[in-house]
């Protein structure tokens, strides 16, 4: 369970970047209404998913902080891999109309030019300030706590910029090149843009929820501290699995068996100790066998 303050600070990126989104749905919605722009739909869709997902997040973030009960012994964190499976799913929903109606107008020879040009931009360069100042913010919390729902909401509203680019190109082509079309090119590329963004987090979800393996490098870097580390003499069976923001970490490892049980116990948490430090999401079971340990005949489990 992260500290107080650590909380406190999750907690203020999280609230920030709904209260972001939540501005940015809104003056989209306005500069829609003034221009009529395809790619300015589809960066209102962007914030209407970034606001789904900030909310999402907030409450990741708010439920993250209480610890295991008798009804969740490791705690609560798979709740965000569901709520992130459902917004991936509803996002490529989002790509797949916005796609669509993007295509449907390059078909449409008598399509009009957006208007009011110089709203949109506008809104779009207020939308791009704001994004940034809540990017910074995020990574400096982030790299205070190390949440991992702080710095995956940091990189999606970092992608966003370059959506709300393409809008404010797309009216600039319309406004001076009489250029219409653009609009729709943009937004094609805004709901690719969406639709991988959706895909990558939707996989990231369902491999969590499968109970997959953490990344190859967290898996090297945890061997790395536990060949040679001092008092153990080998190791075994190390399974990891992830759940939200949370790796949860088994290891068995190799001890002198002639020693105290409290001696024992020391070397396995400071091992522990160090897994942890180099890996603060990290949820560490350690398992002590003596060196030379066999398997027992009437134990047909591996």
């Amino acid at each position: 369970m992260p500290d107080a303050h650590s909380t406190r600070l999750n907690l203020s990126a999280g609230l920030l970047s709904v209260a972001v989104a939540l501005v940015l749905v809104i003056a989209k919605l306005w500069a829609l209404g003034q221009t009529g722009s395809l790619s300015i739909a589809a960066t209102l869709a962007d914030s209407a998913m970034d606001l789904m997902m900030s909310l999402g997040g907030l409450a990741a973030i708010a439920y993250a902080a209480k610890p295991a009960d008798d009804d969740h012994n490791f705690g609560h964190t798979s709740a965000e891999d569901l709520a992130a499976l459902g917004q991936a799913l509803f996002i490529l929903v989002s790509a797949g109309v916005i796609a669509t109606a993007a295509i449907l107008r390059l078909l449409d020879d008598t399509v009009s030019l957006p208007d009011r040009e110089a709203q949109g931009i506008g809104v779009m360069v207020f939308s791009i300030a704001v994004t940034l100042a809540l990017v910074l913010w995020q990574r400096r919390v982030a790299a205070t706590t190390g949440n991992k729902v702080v710095q995956a909401d940091s990189l999606h509203y970092l992608g966003d910029l370059i959506p709300n680019i393409g809008a404010i190109i797309a009216l600039w082509a319309s406004a001076r090149l009489g250029l219409g079309q653009i609009d729709s090119v943009v937004a094609l590329g805004a709901a690719a843009l969406l639709a991988v963004g959706a895909l990558r987090i939707g996989k990231g979800a369902w491999d969590a929820l499968m109970d997959r393996q953490a990344d190859p490098a967290m898996i090297a870097g945890i061997c790395a501290i536990a060949d040679g580390f001092d008092g153990i003499h080998g190791y075994h069976d190390l399974k990891t699995r992830v759940a939200g923001s949370r790796v949860f970490v088994n290891l068995h490892i190799e001890l002198d068996g002639a020693q105290s049980l409290k001696d024992a116990h020391a070397k396995g948490a400071a091992l522990r100790r160090a897994i942890v430090a180099a890996y603060p999401q990290a949820d560490v079971l350690i398992h002590k066998d003596p060196i030379g340990v066999e398997k027992h005949p009437d134990d047909a489990r591996p």
